[in-house]
């Protein structure tokens, strides 16, 4: 197994390196996000370390980057900030699991094989369906290079659908992921949010991307024409 440990403190670089090195692991280490970039994705990683504070560009943005980028491998992030704010913009930069500074290393290192054993899985920070974009996290859309407004539960929509490009997604289905258990299933407020959706990401541009399929549900198709 190949571990990019990404810390710019010598120390604890140091110390990090020795103690995977000590586990059987093959450890590269990167000082900063732009070595960081480079080695992920020049080599294959079964697992990155990635401290938040470094001297040229925070772990988030190397994490979003490395995403971005079409790196998968499970990211760890380490901090001394103990907060949910910043813990939440790790995990949705696409962060697999975060530990606080100090830690114990038996605990670093616990936390590390259960991300191996998870492997890697291909999970974008920003989906795409042809020249459609959408960064959930953020609830920003896109489509080319015109952003597109929505609404919290548009957004939860369009989520849905571009995780099922191409593939019919039932009324129940959508019932079941995008509203909670209180809700009147017989009401038609699918329909109207569809409707909602299309005015947003089809009609100002002349497409017919989200398609109804009678007697079923939606559709997004991946088409890019």
């Amino acid at each position: 197994m190949r571990l990019l440990v990404v810390e710019d403190e010598p120390r604890m670089s140091c110390l990090l390196r020795r103690g995977f090195a000590e586990n059987g692991y093959a450890v590269d280490v990167a000082a900063n996000g732009a070595d960081a970039l480079w080695l992920a994705t020049e080599a294959h990683f079964d697992a990155v370390v990635l401290d938040v504070m470094l001297p040229d560009m925070d772990g988030f943005v190397v994490c979003r980057s490395l995403r971005e980028a079409g790196c998968w491998a499970p990211v760890l992030m380490l901090t001394a900030k103990d907060s949910v704010d910043d813990r939440v913009r790790g995990l949705d930069a696409g962060a697999d699991d975060y530990v606080l500074k100090p830690f114990s290393f038996a605990e670093l290192s616990a936390r590390v094989r259960a991300l191996l054993r998870r492997g890697a899985q291909i999970r974008p920070a920003v989906l795409q369906v042809g020249d459609l974009r959408l960064d959930p996290a953020l609830h920003q859309a896109w489509r080319g290079d015109e952003e597109i407004k929505l609404s919290p539960k548009e957004t939860a929509l369009l989520d849905l659908f571009m995780r099922h490009p191409d593939e019919v997604v039932t009324r129940t289905q959508i019932l079941e992921r995008v509203w909670d258990f209180a809700f009147d299933g017989l009401s038609n407020v699918v329909d109207q949010y569809v409707s909602y959706l299309r005015k947003k990401i089809d009609k100002p541009f002349r497409r017919d991307d989200l398609q109804t399929v009678r007697g079923v549900g939606y559709r997004l198709t991946s088409s890019s024409s």
